[in-house]
């Protein structure tokens, strides 16, 4: 029974098949709201198919619940399932122990993108075969299906993939930071940060993990399981330090004592964040059998992933920023931190249980003036409404067009919602598309009045 129709889900529906199991389908979404094509899909396969929610009754027969990243473990159907003897698998318990090339996973509340990609270019810079997915992109299980043969297999990898994740191993482990997010999901930040570290849970004394050095959630407990343990940082013990203009990579790394330096200032990972991004991109590229030399044209050719601290335009001295992606507590506070200390920003959006009072401080040395949309425009208004001047808008033009007014040359305008875009948007690209059409319509506008 795989649960969710989404591309994970339908990549289970093929791989299950093509292991000749009888595979059903249950989808909360109405028919209307399914791509034609997977319902011709599904039908060439001979997949039954429940749609409108989720039924006993059709789970009844279920041997093995596959359940889509985005679905909540506990919905009752899966906890009856569960009680009748059914397994719970997500899509790394099916990929384990099928993935044809060393796996280097990267999961985290804030960066994994951004370092996924960079580390699959690092990779393809230097020459190798690479396929980069999980998360972003094509589902692992796709991979597999494809009989393709990369040499290094680089995921994206998200806590709802991790929780399910059975016995999947990645050779290089990266975990890059934890702060609030999906605590909607979770229930608390000990659950989320559990998940997150599901990550090392499969690695031995052959394997390597890298961790987020400065970050106390990923610093407390257990250490990893993996023979070695690489660190990344400000902090001088870290094996990748950050620094002010670039990475300095000292220690034992892939078998190799180095002393190294990555220069960053001239790229596109000049700031604070893609620093740190490099650095742990730099630790997994090099332990994956990398030169310095390989690695430092594929930091300069970088080209970071949309809606990320993006610069969009520069209106009558203002600075419109990006970062649609920004969908937690931590993200916002990291652009914040990077954008001065004249920001109006741009926030709001479907909540996901973050607790918007861990903004303050960064709203407090930062925020000029807050502009607010979606479902948790009260609650932001409530918990960081008294730390600085704040509007309420109709929809992210309307948000657009009041930041604008209240601007002056030296401000950045800032979108870095701290939540989720579904309330009114498709994704967070959609609505990193709309602010970006809004600016641009802006810039237009002015032009023509000059």
């Amino acid at each position: 029974m795989v649960i969710g129709l989404g591309a994970s889900g339908m990549a289970a529906v093929r791989f299950l098949h093509g292991q000749e199991m009888q595979v059903s389908v249950s989808e909360a979404r109405p028919p209307d709201r399914i791509a034609p094509h997977d319902l011709a899909e599904l039908r060439q396969l001979g997949a039954a198919l429940e749609t409108g929610g989720h039924s006993e009754q059709f789970f009844r027969d279920a041997d093995l619940l596959v359940p889509s990243p985005g679905v909540p473990l506990d919905l009752p159907v899966i906890a009856a399932a569960r009680r009748r003897g059914a397994a719970v698998a997500g899509e790394l318990a099916l990929a384990a122990g099928r993935i044809n090339a060393p796996v280097i996973a990267v999961t985290g509340s804030n960066g994994k993108t951004t370092v996924t990609s960079l580390i699959g270019h690092l990779l393809r810079t230097a020459g190798r075969e690479v396929f980069v997915g999980g998360n972003i992109g094509t589902p692992v299980l796709e991979y597999i299906r494809s009989g393709r043969k990369a040499e290094t297999v680089v995921l994206e990898l998200s806590s709802f993939q991790l929780e399910i994740s059975g016995s999947f191993r990645p050779e290089v482990a990266l975990l890059l930071n934890i702060t609030p997010d999906h605590l909607d999901r979770h229930g608390s930040m000990a659950a989320y940060a559990a998940a997150k570290k599901r990550i090392f849970a499969g690695q031995g004394a052959q394997d390597t993990a890298i961790v987020g050095a400065d970050d106390p959630l990923v610093m407390a407990g257990e250490a990893p399981g993996a023979g070695t343990v690489l660190r990344f940082g400000f902090k001088p013990a870290s094996e990748a330090r950050v620094t002010d203009a670039g990475v300095a990579l000292t220690g034992m790394i892939g078998g190799v004592n180095v002393e190294e330096w990555y220069g960053l200032e001239t790229t596109s990972l000049g700031s604070d964040i893609n620093r740190l991004n490099a650095a742990a991109a730099i630790l997994a590229a090099r332990t994956s059998g990398c030169s310095a030399e390989e690695i430092r044209p594929g930091l300069a050719s970088f080209d970071p992933p949309a809606h990320r601290m993006t610069p969009v335009a520069e209106i009558d001295g203002v600075r419109y920023v990006d970062d649609s992606k920004g969908t937690n507590i931590g993200a916002v506070a990291a652009a914040l931190a990077a954008s001065g200390d004249r920001v109006i920003l741009i926030a709001g959006g479907r909540n996901k249980g973050g607790d918007f009072d861990r903004l303050a401080p960064a709203v407090s040395r930062h925020v000029l003036h807050l502009v607010l949309i979606g479902e948790a425009a009260g609650l932001m208004a409530e918990q960081l409404g008294s730390l600085a001047p704040t509007t309420m808008a109709a929809s992210l033009e309307d948000a657009v067009r009041r930041a604008s007014e209240l601007a002056r040359p030296g401000d950045t305008v800032l979108l870095s919602p701290g939540c989720a875009s579904f309330d009114m948007f498709t994704g967070y690209a959609h609505r990193g598309e709309v602010f970006q059409r809004a600016v641009l319509a802006l810039r237009n506008i002015r032009q023509r009045c000059a």
